[in-house]
């Protein structure tokens, strides 16, 4: 789970010690606290005006290395924040920045032209979060910029279904990955990568795997995790899963493709059994043998 910023906290301070201070007690809370193993990434410095190079060098040092969406605090404008995303970045900070309209209230609606000016990681939920930009907009914002494409549940489905046909149209799923952008307004919802696995390969056609790849891979590769990939040498980060009893589908990759979501065997973090039958899911059609 990678924070955009604990922007939600009551009385979220907003001036740069303040700001300074919350993201790394995140960062540094969550690198001890993991509920039932699972990994999170929290600490995303919001960028409030008044914080300078030296800022970022001191968060980086100290195990801060993700920035909040951009627009969240009081640096609104891309101009304000491009420098800011240049310190950053030549700290090894990874910059998401809200792209559509407003979420929280104060924020600003950020378009394809601010996308170009602050140069950000990841275009985070360019399908809305929760209101999109149009579709024209969306896909001028893939092709001007380089940066990581992201589309959530919590957002637009339309505009989603868009983007994701678009890129694989294109030939760039490597820049497409899968989010679910909750809490939120939106709610508490459960299961939203594997909703938008199951969307995106079921309605725009996208094999189930690389559906899949867009979720992890992608996503280890943008962050720079240590997991995400079945590989020697990362985290033994796995979910065993199968077609859902009544499937189409007579195993995982088929029942996604026809949009079920896949039960869910077991769950392992660092090579650790965490869990087995998925409450939140149907039995798998095949057990575990463990």
């Amino acid at each position: 789970m990678i924070s955009a910023g604990e922007v939600h906290l009551p009385g979220r301070p907003t001036d740069p010690k303040g700001t300074k201070a919350l993201a790394l007690l995140a960062q540094k809370s969550f690198a001890k606290a993991r509920p039932a193993g699972v990994k999170v990434y929290g600490g995303a410095l919001i960028l409030e005006k008044g914080l300078v190079e030296d800022d970022f060098k001191e968060l980086a040092a100290d195990g801060v290395w993700l920035v909040g969406e951009i627009g969240l605090g009081s640096v609104k404008a891309a101009q304000d924040a491009k420098t800011m995303v240049e310190w950053a970045k030549k700290y090894g900070m990874k910059v998401m920045m809200h792209v559509g309209g407003t979420s929280v209230p104060g924020s600003s609606t950020v378009t394809c032209e601010d996308c170009l000016v602050a140069n950000p990681t990841v275009a985070c939920h360019l399908n809305g979060g929760p209101t999109s930009v149009s579709v024209d907009e969306a896909r001028q914002v893939i092709d001007k910029t380089e940066c990581a494409i992201e589309v959530v549940h919590c957002g637009n489905p339309l505009t989603a279904f868009e983007i994701a046909r678009y890129m694989k149209n294109k030939g760039i799923l490597n820049r497409l990955i899968i989010g679910n952008d909750a809490p939120s307004g939106t709610g508490v919802i459960p299961l939203g990568i594997w909703r938008m696995v199951n969307f995106v390969s079921s309605l725009c056609g996208i094999p189930a795997e690389i559906a899949i790849c867009c979720a992890t891979g992608n996503t280890k590769t943008v962050y720079g995790l240590s997991h995400g990939m079945v590989k020697v040498g990362d985290y033994a980060d796995l979910q065993i899963i199968d077609a859902p009893m009544g499937s189409a589908g007579k195993d995982a990759r088929e029942a996604i493709e026809v949009g079920d979501i896949p039960g869910i065997g077991m769950v392992l973090i660092d090579g650790i059994v965490k869990t087995q039958v998925s409450r939140n899911t149907p039995p798998p059609v095949r057990k575990v043998i463990a």
